[in-house]
């Protein structure tokens, strides 16, 4: 990494890996999968996909601590509701340590 891309943080990180729906809906299909919704509660009562947990992005403590209990060397598949805040969270676990994190490109409206 460049001591520009670290100050101004434009690298962007091996760990984080964006695929499309159709991708993402075989990649979930593994046992024991770390599958995480990261929109709000309300969103997720909405619809959901299955077996996903919800940490809500937007609160922060509960969002840092749930993650914490994660294992940061399994892959750990993130969606948000149009693919926004799934980078955002993508960024923020890469941060926390997480080595493989696969976000679903155009989030829960590309999927359903």
């Amino acid at each position: 990494m460049s001591f520009l891309n670290f100050l101004f943080g434009t690298a962007k990180s091996d760990s984080i890996k964006t695929i499309n729906a159709a991708e993402y809906k075989v990649a979930i299909t593994t046992k024991n999968i770390q599958l995480v919704d990261v929109r709000t509660p309300n969103e997720y009562a909405k619809g959901a996909i299955k077996k996903a947990v919800n940490i809500d992005f937007f609160n922060a403590s509960f969002f840092e601590s749930a993650f914490n209990k994660f294992n940061k060397e399994a892959p750990i598949y993130i969606y948000c509701q149009s693919g926004m805040r799934s980078k955002r969270a993508a960024k923020k676990l890469d941060k926390m340590g997480f080595t493989t994190i696969i976000d679903l490109k155009g989030g829960y409206m590309a999927y359903a």
